[in-house]
């Protein structure tokens, strides 16, 4: 009996390592971006929002884009998760998705809530879809290989447990930091209304590519089967907390100007 129960636990365990490893940033990244967008937002747009969104805050509702991957009528929402690029090509140059990928997301969900015909279950809809596809590209690994599928078979160790070099961006780094959304946003870094007006400049492809650039980077950062611990988390963790920032920054920008 014990040997089964042993055997029906392993099962479990599994089944949870190998389903967990779907292309998102953990809950706790995606809260934060949505919480950093709050504290950009102009305060009538912010208004706007909440009343389209019954009082649900942006942080609340940025983990509905991977919450409705559970059900089959939204599997063709999955594509816009993420943008395959090789590391020699550009968005624009590089092979397009056909159901579509990051960038197209994006800016269906910008067209929707900008029409004015667009009805409030829709603006609801692609709101809070917006809201996670920008917290999404600043994922570097979101722009990853098609081949590993943004390192999602490139298999590390992590503190010496079996993991993926998309899983530790995702979530190993922030889970070891040990911060609640909310203390991620509240130590995001001082920036002048310069900084902010330069990282809010260009446009979804622009950041793309700027994405693309550390994303070269972090395939170059670890070996297949490495134990990446201490001096790695310590390395890298600070990209993290700035691509964070970055997502909530641009975030806002685009919502203070849909809602203007």
């Amino acid at each position: 009996m014990k040997s089964k129960f042993s055997i029906f636990i392993i099962g479990l365990l599994f089944i949870s390592f190998t389903t967990s490893s779907k292309p998102t940033w953990g809950s706790t990244g995606h809260r934060t971006i949505g919480k950093i967008a709050e504290n950009h937002l102009k305060k009538r747009v912010l208004k706007k929002i909440d009343k389209l969104l019954d009082g649900e805050s942006l942080a609340f509702v940025s983990t509905y884009g991977d919450e409705i991957k559970s059900d089959k009528k939204y599997n063709k929402y999955y594509t816009w998760h993420y943008v395959n690029m090789p590391f020699d090509k550009t968005y624009e140059d590089s092979e397009k998705n056909p159901k579509g990928d990051l960038v197209t997301g994006i800016t269906t969900c910008v067209k929707i809530l900008k029409d004015k015909t667009s009805s409030k279950e829709d603006k609801i809809f692609y709101l809070k879809l917006l809201v996670h596809l920008v917290g999404d590209l600043h994922q570097p690994l979101h722009i990853g290989r098609k081949e590993d599928k943004g390192g999602n078979t490139i298999q590390v160790q992590w503190f010496g447990k079996g993991t993926n070099l998309h899983r530790v961006w995702d979530q190993n780094m922030i889970a070891k930091w040990g911060m609640s959304y909310l203390e991620l946003a509240n130590n995001a870094d001082d920036l002048s209304k310069a900084q902010i007006k330069a990282i809010q400049n260009g446009t979804v492809v622009d950041w793309v590519h700027e994405t693309h650039k550390i994303t070269k980077e972090i395939y170059n950062s670890a070996e297949v089967g490495e134990n990446l611990r201490y001096n790695y988390n310590y390395t890298h963790f600070k990209t993290v907390r700035k691509q964070l920032q970055k997502g909530g920054i641009r975030l806002a920008k685009l919502l203070n100007d849909i809602f203007e």
